[in-house]
């Protein structure tokens, strides 16, 4: 195990126990379901998307369902969420491709479900290790910001951390990574103001020492 594979897992061994429960916070009983709640959750919170998907999915079931309907009518049940009216556009059009093309299931593989509307890298992810269990990273943007922050990679976008933390991450863990990593950037690493003083990850991290040595761009006093 190189030096980098120790620090992620020592680092993984902290996150456990801070959030023994961490799993996604999306509400879902299918994967038809989870697909659709995790497209809504583009630049969205969870808890956002919960408050539209109880009702949404009660009028629309299934995908069956929801290739019948128009564009404007699942606009009325998610126009409190961002982005609304091309969500609305993605799921219609999303389902009838999954009723024209696949029976109505949600495929297993990444590629055939970054062909389907709305549906990027990260969403694929996030629908094959949740919905399938299986063993991908899906990089979000806390996801991104404490994995960079931490030193664990060094990217440019969220394909090459993906890539980074696969080939970093212990097989059979990146699935849990996501959220306890997810869970860290909610809690602590924050995007604007991370509670450093309180982060036992602080001794593994890039980001506070640069901070405490005053040589990093946001470096600044803290404690």
């Amino acid at each position: 195990m190189g030096v980098g594979q120790e620090k992620a897992q020592a680092i993984l061994n902290i996150l456990r126990s801070l959030y023994p429960q961490a799993s996604t916070r999306l509400k879902f009983k299918n994967n038809f379901e989870l697909l659709v709640a995790a497209i809504l959750s583009s630049q969205t919170s969870d808890r956002q998307v919960n408050r539209v998907t109880e009702r949404l999915f009660s009028r629309y079931p299934d995908a069956f369902a929801l290739a019948q309907a128009s564009p404007q009518e699942v606009e009325e049940i998610i126009k409190s969420l961002g982005l609304y009216r091309n969500k609305a556009g993605y799921l219609v059009a999303m389902a009838k491709i999954l009723v024209e093309k696949y029976g109505g299931q949600v495929p297993d593989t990444r590629e055939a479900l970054m062909e389907l509307p709305g549906v990027g890298r990260k969403v694929a992810n996030v629908v094959l290790a949740t919905g399938f269990g299986q063993d991908v990273m899906a990089v979000d943007t806390h996801v991104f910001r404490v994995t960079t922050r931490l030193g664990l990679v060094s990217a440019k976008n969220s394909k090459e951390a993906e890539e980074q933390l696969t080939a970093l991450l212990p097989p059979g863990s990146r699935r849990e990574a996501h959220h306890l990593l997810i869970y860290h950037g909610r809690e602590v690493c924050k995007a604007r103001k991370p509670e450093c003083h309180r982060c036992p990850l602080r001794p593994y991290c890039r980001y506070y020492k640069e901070k405490a040595s005053g040589e990093g761009p946001e470096a600044r006093v803290f404690n």
